[in-house]
């Protein structure tokens, strides 16, 4: 009765081995730990989201391997590759990694791309991989790490529909796109010359838009004094209706004024201007003339006795001889000054000009010749020499 029971415990208990051995087998043949691998180790300072177990290893586009762990070590990150031993003998032990994705919404793989100086040595398994870290890697990489996010960000579904949409509308418009991409160029070759000129408009307008940032308040100021003049003009616009029909009337009766009155108008300024240009000329005399009104006036009221207690005008007339009826020719008034406009000071207060000058010689010889029976203009031009001296300074009274 016992040999019974021990056989089927034996049997059960070889059962049980076949179904653990089946379940180790089938998880072994899952994770691929049957099949022969070369294990290489690839560091890289960061692997991304999109990097995961089992991603595939290429090179120049084939499978070579794949990824079997991706782990953390401080400031980088280490990833487990496990390479086909087929294929890992035509790969250089120089080759360099880079983290690609197969699309731009879809999961990274490793791509081992070979240096242009390759070295002879080939990669073995034990062998550290390094991360590619030249240029064109580095940009690459900035441009997905970029590009990515962006085009997460607008959402696959709708960015597939707007591509289709924009494949539906340019479909058949293959040669009208050409022909407007080709005047497009031609438009932007004539555009290229003027950049520089551009540039320089468009610091001008800078220029500009800061100094209208910098004048804004005065021009709100002026803006806000504008409404109350507007206000003002809204208040009065009966007056201002009735202002303007006034001078609708006054322009009318201007231009009737003038119509009729035009060719003497013309006249009056043709006959004034003789008269004009004399009064121009002797312009400059005008101010001294008036200075001399103004030095005249005290000596005016001295001699109507201002202040005196004696006013009005004290004479002394002595009657000559007559000196004849007027005879043409000798007694004609002669104008000579041909000197132009001229100002002479007064010094000394006797209002008759400089020390021997012509307006001196003049009073003088109006002066000496009723007392010597001469006529003024017989008397010499030099008489203010000789009596000049006794009269400057003295009171003279006429008989």
């Amino acid at each position: 009765m016992n040999a019974p029971k021990l056989v089927q415990q034996l049997v059960g208990l070889v059962y049980l081995l076949v179904i653990a051995l089946a379940v180790w087998f089938a998880v072994a043949v899952y994770r691929k730990d049957l099949v022969p691998v070369a294990m290489v180790t690839l560091r890289t300072d960061h692997v991304g989201n999109q990097l995961h177990t089992d991603a595939e290893v290429k090179v120049r586009g084939v499978v070579v391997g794949e990824v079997r762990a991706v782990r953390t070590e401080g400031n980088g990150a280490v990833v487990d590759l496990a390479l086909r031993p087929d294929m890992i003998g035509d790969i250089p032990r120089n080759v360099a990694a880079r983290l690609l994705p197969k699309t731009l919404f879809g999961e990274r793989y490793v791509n081992l791309v070979p240096p242009s100086n390759a070295d002879p040595r080939r990669l073995a398994a034990g062998d550290v991989i390094g991360q590619d870290r030249s240029s064109a890697a580095v940009e690459v990489e900035k441009v997905l790490g970029d590009l990515v996010p962006m085009l997460q960000a607008v959402q696959p579904q709708k960015l597939a529909s707007i591509l289709s949409t924009m494949a539906q509308v340019l479909s058949g418009r293959g040669q009208d796109l050409g022909q407007t991409l080709k005047w497009l160029s031609a438009d932007l070759a004539q555009f290229n010359p003027k950049l520089a000129e551009f540039d320089t408009d468009m610091e001008q307008l800078a220029k500009l838009t800061d100094n209208y940032d910098q004048i804004a308040p005065q021009i709100l100021q002026t803006l806000s004094d504008l409404t109350t003049t507007s206000r003002t003009v809204v208040d009065q616009r009966d007056q201002l209706t009735q202002l303007y029909a006034n001078l609708t009337s006054s322009s009318q009766d201007l231009a009737d004024f003038f119509a009729k009155n035009g060719g003497n108008i013309i006249r009056l300024s043709q006959t004034s201007l003789p008269t004009l240009q004399t009064l121009a000329r002797y312009s400059p005399e005008y101010p001294c003339l008036l200075r001399s009104l103004t030095a005249i006036e005290p000596l005016m009221d001295k001699v109507l006795g201002k202040d005196t207690g004696q006013p009005g005008l004290h004479v002394s007339v002595q009657v000559v001889q007559p000196q004849g009826k007027y005879v043409p020719g000798r007694d004609t008034p002669s104008y000579r000054d041909s000197g132009g406009p001229a100002c002479y000071p007064s010094p000394g207060g006797n209002g008759f000009g400089l020390a021997n000058s012509v307006q001196e010689n003049d009073f003088l010889r109006q002066l000496v010749a009723p007392a010597v029976g001469e006529q003024p203009s017989d008397l010499p031009g030099w008489s203010s020499v000789l009596l000049g001296s006794l009269y400057r300074g003295t009171e003279v009274t006429v008989r």
